[in-house]
């Protein structure tokens, strides 16, 4: 799923509230910490999270790696920290509920 600018900006607004649950350090993006995010994804639909400057990953880099293996949409990076958004399969599970885009809305 592609989130527009629109949705994007949605996410943003709610990432400013959350705290940061996911820590990268020096082991980088390992097993563990992939189960960790996608347990939080699972649960919340929008992470938080920070690389420590001991990690030998930048932001980005992290941000797309782990995007890649818990199969969820980047939403912003800034600084150390990124933001995840997986939406939940289950629709009554659903916790965030994205502004609908009226432009694809009419191109479909």
């Amino acid at each position: 799923m592609e989130l527009t600018s629109k949705q994007r900006a949605q996410l943003r607004g709610l990432a400013n509230s959350i705290d940061t649950i996911v820590h990268i350090g020096k082991d980088g993006i390992t097993e563990n910490l992939v189960k960790q995010a996608n347990d939080a994804l699972e649960a919340r639909e929008l992470i938080k999270c920070r690389v420590l400057e001991s990690a030998m990953l930048t932001a980005r880099e992290a941000c797309e790696e782990l995007g890649r293996l818990t199969r969820s949409e980047p939403v912003q990076v800034i600084g150390t920290r990124f933001v995840l958004y997986r939406q939940h399969y289950d629709k009554s599970r659903r916790k965030i509920q994205l502004v609908k885009d009226k432009k694809r809305e009419a191109q479909a």
